[in-house]
């Protein structure tokens, strides 16, 4: 067979038949992927419009887009519940934390990122974005192995080149041993944007650029940050109004409130999203949806280090994209979006009451909302022309019995790992196992460098 004929032959049409529910109108009959899109909704009683090559029962199955996460610190996964740690809030956290993170060797920080692909994919999230900003010696091809990792397990991935330049010596939080300079920083960031960048529709991986937040980086480099963005067509990321100490400390530091620091720094566009995003009042609330920023609540760890409570509905109202994000595995202890979208739920009724947030509003932040803030009309919907990314989950477990709405079930119920997950019309998921990795060997060899690295004695 000659590559020509190779070429032109015709992607497989598979029809996912007759779900048991789907996040997706006039869709009850299913859904036809040809390569790596979708390309057909099928009616209740409707066959697909042309034949198929392979049909998928999926009368088990409750059917979503795939779960888009939009922040996320892969390397804490190996310092969860760390003793040092726990039962702080944000500044005490980290300071806590930065004494054993220099400790990260790259082969720990490959399994950490192996591991985190691994347990977002099958809790039913498709597109994996991680901040990570940590570079102590030894650790400068971070993003390479984060784009290798995510390249071998076939989840499509939005690395963001994170970075720290201001040290504590330098009126900042983090030790020097994990700070860059501010030339070195935009030197790699040009170089994996170069080399991983795909501002295609469809790509697999993205690069964004993330210098960590407020109280650690200059604002010059915020500033050659969003320069090199407008070269490059990326998105920008930080942490934003994620506490009370952060708006003292750029009121001391700077004079001026953290959404004015941005504005300043030249970030106040629809090119950004900050991570939490908690503690703007109204006023901020309205700027910054007619900038078009958008905000990923990351409620697990919000609640987990009492920062406070995302405006998600003003910040919706006010022209803002909204997502949800797991955030950290030390902040949050696991990396479970769609348990993410259930405490999005639950604190989001807190604070606006029960009616106000339906589980179609979190599922819709966890999917579209999350897709927005990336910047992608590509993925993040089930409809025509959107990328097979999907997420399939059963109700055959207890805590599901006696459930009559599926979809509300899924989030009321607390669904957490999903039976069948497709990126880019691929299944990476079957049968609640990820194809291409042996977790039982991954988990042991995980915990033998957390414990060897990390451990207290």
């Amino acid at each position: 067979m000659t590559d020509s004929m190779v070429e032109t032959r015709a992607p497989k049409r598979l029809w996912i038949r007759n779900p048991l529910a789907i996040l997706a109108e006039d869709s009850a009959g299913g859904l036809v992927v040809e390569g790596t899109r979708i390309v057909e909704r099928v009616r209740a009683g409707a066959a697909p419009a042309a034949p198929v090559d392979e049909t998928f029962d999926a009368a088990r199955h409750v059917i979503i887009p795939g779960l888009v996460n939009t922040h996320h610190h892969f390397f804490q996964t190996l310092t969860r519940a760390h003793p040092v740690a726990i039962n702080k809030p944000l500044f005490p956290w980290l300071k806590a934390l930065y004494t054993v993170w220099d400790r990260i060797t790259p082969e720990a920080f490959r399994l950490a990122t192996r591991l985190a692909y691994t347990e977002l994919l099958l809790s039913g999230c498709t597109t994996a974005g991680d901040h990570h900003y940590l570079f102590p010696k030894g650790l400068e091809s971070s993003v390479d192995i984060q784009v290798e990792e995510a390249r071998a397990l076939g989840i499509r991935a939005f690395v963001t080149r994170g970075s720290m330049s201001l040290s504590e010596r330098d009126g900042g939080l983090p030790p020097e041993c994990l700070t860059q300079d501010d030339d070195t920083i935009l030197a790699d960031s040009e170089r994996v944007l170069r080399l991983f960048h795909d501002r295609k529709p469809g790509a697999m991986v993205q690069i964004g650029l993330a210098p960590c937040s407020p109280f650690n980086v200059t604002k010059r480099l915020m500033r050659e940050s969003a320069a090199l963005a407008d070269v490059h067509d990326c998105r920008l990321h930080t942490h934003l109004g994620e506490t009370l100490d952060e708006d003292r400390y750029c009121i001391e530091m700077f004079g001026q409130r953290p959404l004015d620091y941005l504005e300043e720094v030249g970030w106040l566009g629809p090119r950004t999203w900050l991570a939490h995003g908690i503690h703007f009042n109204d006023a901020e609330v309205k700027r910054l949806g007619a900038a078009g920023v958008g905000v990923c609540h990351c409620p697990t760890s919000n609640m987990t280090l009492a920062s406070g409570q995302c405006r998600t509905c003003e910040l919706e109202a006010a022209g803002s994209p909204v997502g949800l994000g797991v955030d950290g595995s030390a902040s949050n202890d696991n990396s479970n979006l769609m348990e993410g979208v259930r405490h999005a739920l639950m604190i989001n009724r807190l604070t606006y009451g029960a009616e106000a947030v339906t589980h179609l509003d979190a599922l819709r932040w966890a999917t579209e909302g999350s897709a927005a803030c990336l910047g992608r009309s590509d993925i993040g919907r089930i409809t025509e022309g959107r990328e097979a990314d999907l997420a399939l989950f059963t109700l055959d477990e207890l805590r599901f019995s006696g459930a009559h709405d599926p979809l509300a079930a899924l989030v009321l119920c607390g669904a957490h790992r999903a039976d069948r997950v497709m990126v880019a019309g691929a299944w990476r998921v079957v049968d609640g196992q990820p194809l291409g990795v042996e977790t039982g060997h991954l988990r042991e060899a995980h915990t033998r460098l957390a414990r060897t690295l990390f451990g207290t004695h």
